[in-house]
């Protein structure tokens, strides 16, 4: 399941890295997929919109087991 995370997210890397941000995948466990918001999404104050509306709505939607995503603050 983590190879299929990874693709989705590739997919979206590019729009995060447009504004200056990219996504890390800490792992996957019991279907809830654990990220880290990297450079200017770390704090920007969209990124709960950016994670829900938009990672979270992808891999739920493309990847079969995906119940949902959890940001972790490392």
């Amino acid at each position: 399941m983590e190879e299929q995370v990874q693709t989705v997210l590739n997919k979206l890397r590019p729009l995060l890295l447009r504004d200056g941000g990219d996504v890390e995948l800490i792992g996957v466990e019991d279907g809830i997929v654990r990220l880290k918001l990297l450079g200017a999404c770390y704090n920007c104050p969209s990124s709960t919109v950016t994670l829900k509306a938009g990672i979270e709505q992808a891999l739920v939607a493309q990847v079969p087991g995906v119940k949902g995503i959890e940001q972790v603050f490392e």
